[in-house]
């Protein structure tokens, strides 16, 4: 099933204030995680490690797209970008699943050739040791990258809570690898941890670029909001009710057009009237959408879901 966009209703100010800090932290933490595999891999050479080490380095890359995307994507609609520039973040979104499956790919190979011609592990405390603080600088910041998602709904950081996710997930395998390796002489393990972290990174890559392309694509927003939508601008009894209901997402904010049925002997300044309550209602569910909504004569539209 294709991920569904969610538009959090929060406000978008400590959101916006959230994902800039969140990113700062991502490119500080990254940097650090590379400097720290660097050292354990070079000191043993652990394929292992080096699956980790690759996966943290286009994660940089990938924090970096990042944080310029979410500052493109915040930036106020102009006169050539009429709907904002918040599908910035979904390009972020598919750089950073082409690299990782770059990376898994190239982690994989090195891991068949480690298990067809075995190779020990040299100075593992070393490896074990840089793996368990990655672990921790990891957990970390995904918890602060979930604690930005919940403020602001940004898909480029969601993408790149994707990525430090998985890295929990592999630093954990190249830990048993790397520990399996030194403690017990098993190599080969080793080696069968880097293929498991490598299609590990696969699977996440995909799921990142599924959620990109919906985005890119103008896929709908989910069901039940659809629905509360649509109860929302019904609550008014003067509207008979809504068709062509239409709503996609940029970035964070969720763009909303519909049609309602009106009596048709209203004045122009109560439809509008009208409309501008309805306009209000639905954003006391979607506090950052960008609502068009056009009024029809009651029984004008052969489609009006009700009359």
């Amino acid at each position: 099933m294709t991920a569904e966009v969610e538009i959090p209703p929060q406000d978008p100010e400590a959101g916006a204030r959230a994902v800039r800090q969140v990113t700062r932290l991502s490119i500080l933490a990254a940097s650090l995680l590379v400097l720290l595999k660097v050292f354990g891999w070079a000191a043993s050479g652990s394929v292992s490690l080096l699956a980790s080490l690759l996966d943290s380095g286009l994660d940089l890359v990938a924090s970096l797209a990042v944080f310029f995307a979410v500052r493109w994507a915040a930036r106020p609609p102009d006169w050539d970008h009429r709907h904002g520039h918040g599908k910035a973040e979904a390009f972020a979104g598919l750089l950073q699943a082409g690299l990782v499956m770059v990376s898994a790919l190239f982690v994989g190979w090195e891991a068949v050739d480690r298990i067809l011609t075995p190779r020990p592990v040299a100075n593992g405390i070393w490896a074990v040791g840089v793996m368990g603080v990655s672990i921790l600088v990891t957990l970390g910041l995904v918890w602060a990258q979930t604690r930005a998602i919940r403020l602001s709904g940004s898909l480029a950081v969601k993408g790149d809570r994707a990525h430090y996710s998985a890295d929990l997930a592999s630093n954990l395998v190249a830990l048993i690898g790397v520990a399996s390796a030194t403690f017990l002489s098993a190599a080969p393990l080793d080696a069968a941890a880097g293929l498991v972290v490598a299609i590990w990174l696969l699977w996440g890559a995909l799921n990142v670029l599924r959620e990109a392309a919906d985005q890119l694509l103008d896929r709908e927003l989910p069901l039940e909001d659809q629905a509360a939508i649509t109860a929302a601008v019904l609550a008014d009894k003067r509207i008979g009710g809504v068709h062509r209901l239409r709503t996609r997402a940029s970035g964070a904010v969720p763009m909303v057009q519909m049609h309602v049925d009106l009596a048709p002997n209203l004045t122009l300044k109560k439809v509008h009237d009208i409309l501008d309550e309805a306009e209000a209602r639905i954003l006391e569910i979607l506090p950052r959408a960008d609502v068009l909504i056009h009024p029809d004569p009651r029984g004008s539209s052969p489609d009006a879901a009700s009359k």
